[in-house]
């Protein structure tokens, strides 16, 4: 299995390349501006750089600026360092890394830790944000959380999140890509929203007989519905085989990782895995990947950071 036992960054490799603040400026610079320093102000493209303070002067309008600034690490007290060792450390765990576990790794609060893993998830859910799944797509309902004790059970309890997963497939039936969302509710006016927003138009979706999975059509998609109940549903099920495997280990990798989450930032925590899914073919790269993603996110202060996302 080449994705299983590829060989990744190792820790030596990281240290070497990015152990100091010079080596993480300098990368992140040319990932901000891969065809050189374009000015934020004017768009000039020749600049200076400012001995000792650690900024570059624009040489048309004089406007001074750092590689941090107007993107995801700016107004942040830690150095690229620490953020460089974090985006390494959560890019590489398969099964995530708590706040907890990501401060003793890096030596700080877990306030901080906390701060630091959420900008970066919400730069891979902003990353994957507008990418549309397309060709053959599996689609089932879930919810995240239990029914609490004493209240309704099944669908509409309270306390349990719905959300979509959706995985596309190569024609030999191999997952490619996986993208899981929030829901408001499972109605056809929901899934038509969100169809338009996840699914390329033409796509073939496979999914069970819930009736507003249909509303898949108003998108300009194909549905192929299986009904699950009766007998024979083990093979019937067979339709949904990567789904059905994607959230269970999903579900099993944020149960064993992280003790609790608040259901507004859940979508951030699947955007998390997703992200590492959709490029786990290149581990050594994904670290150069979401700092682009960083570097091309907006500053997020702690008011936005603990902000619901909205749903679809």
């Amino acid at each position: 299995n080449k994705v299983q036992f590829q060989r990744g960054m190792g820790l030596r490799e990281f240290m070497d390349k990015y152990g100091t603040a010079e080596q993480c400026e300098q990368a992140l610079f040319a990932w901000r501006w891969p065809r050189g320093f374009v000015c934020p102000e004017c768009g000039h493209t020749a600049c200076c750089a400012l001995k000792g303070r650690r900024l570059i002067q624009c040489n048309a309008c004089r406007r001074q600026t750092s590689v941090t600034a107007g993107t995801l690490f700016a107004g942040s007290k830690l150095p690229l360092t620490v953020w460089f060792l974090a985006m390494h450390l959560i890019t590489q765990a398969k099964n995530g890394i708590s706040s907890l576990e990501l401060s003793r790794q890096l030596g700080i609060s877990q306030n901080s830790a906390w701060l630091m893993k959420h900008k970066l998830m919400q730069a891979m859910l902003e990353r994957d944000a507008g990418r549309q799944l397309k060709g053959l797509v599996q689609l089932d309902d879930a919810y995240w959380g239990g029914r609490r004790r004493g209240g309704k059970r099944g669908r509409g309890a309270r306390g349990k999140t719905p959300l979509i997963a959706a995985v596309e497939t190569d024609s030999g039936g191999r997952p490619r890509r996986m993208s899981f969302n929030r829901v408001k509710g499972f109605r056809s006016k929901v899934i038509a929203r969100w169809s338009r927003a996840k699914l390329a138009a033409g796509t073939t979706v496979h999914s069970d007989g819930l009736a507003c999975f249909a509303a898949v059509n108003q998108a300009g998609c194909t549905h192929s519905p299986t009904v699950m109940s009766g007998p024979g549903i083990a093979r019937r099920r067979l339709a949904l085989t990567w789904v059905d495997t994607m959230l269970g280990n999903v579900k099993n990798a944020i149960h064993g990782t992280y003790h609790a989450i608040r259901q507004k930032h859940l979508p951030r925590y699947l955007a998390e895995y997703c992200y590492r899914f959709n490029r786990r073919f290149d581990l050594a790269s994904m670290l150069a990947r979401l700092a682009t993603a960083a570097a091309n996110t907006p500053p997020m202060p702690y008011r936005l950071v603990k902000l619901a996302e909205a749903h679809w």
